[in-house]
């Protein structure tokens, strides 16, 4: 699915407008669109590093620490007896494999984060925020997520008793749509964007068409 182009209502590149939900391009991706492409697809093709059984026990572990609602499926997720295998991409780029589908990815030693096939599957294990329905096309050409495109009618955040820290991992549903269309990294707390509705909201680490997501398809 190729984004239609943004309208000429938004500002040139690396300026933004005081009401734009919405940057015209990503700012700081954790993988980078050059790289996405093209270099993803070489490198799944390049050779993949069988992981340690010690290493993938951790790698468990983290997975659960992170995402506690996706213990009780862990096993379905990652057998304890499967070999998970380790993609090395540019940009420090860890991508985490099983049977040559990418199940999570992680950059440098951030937050281990899943793939959008995965938050399909078992969508209730990730914590998720909701955009209205005119953001699709800017997250699917990777424009970084502003605190206004999750305070607009049709989006929806949790309720304060349900605030969901900055820095954590969260899944993006759109208005209307079944199924979450981004992974990104809060760059404040839920209850922080409500209040400032001002800046970057969510960093967007991976979105549907994107080069993991292609790479995935092939």
């Amino acid at each position: 699915m190729q984004p239609n182009p943004p309208s000429s209502k938004f500002p040139p590149p690396h300026t933004q407008a005081p009401t734009d939900p919405f940057t015209p391009e990503p700012q700081h991706p954790r993988i980078p669109q050059d790289v996405q492409e093209a270099e993803l697809i070489r490198v799944s093709s390049s050779g993949k590093t069988k992981i340690k059984s010690s290493v993938q026990r951790n790698i468990r572990q983290k997975i659960c620490e992170q995402f506690p609602l996706l213990e009780p499926v862990i096993d379905d997720v990652l057998p304890k007896k499967a070999q998970l295998d380790l993609i090395k991409a540019p940009e420090k780029i860890s991508l985490y494999a099983l049977d040559n589908q990418v199940l999570f990815f992680q950059h440098h030693n951030d937050a281990i984060m899943p793939h959008l096939r995965i938050v399909h599957k078992y969508p209730q294990c990730f914590p998720t925020v909701q955009v209205d329905r005119g953001a699709i096309r800017f997250i699917l050409g990777g424009a970084q997520l502003m605190c206004p495109g999750l305070t607009s009618p049709g989006a929806k955040l949790p309720p304060p008793e349900g605030n969901i820290p900055e820095g954590a991992v969260v899944a993006i549903n759109a208005e209307g749509k079944e199924h979450a269309c981004m992974i990104g990294v809060l760059k404040m707390s839920t209850e922080d964007i409500k209040r400032l509705n001002k800046g970057n909201g969510v960093e967007n680490c991976h979105y549907l068409g994107d080069g993991l997501w292609k790479m995935d398809s092939e």
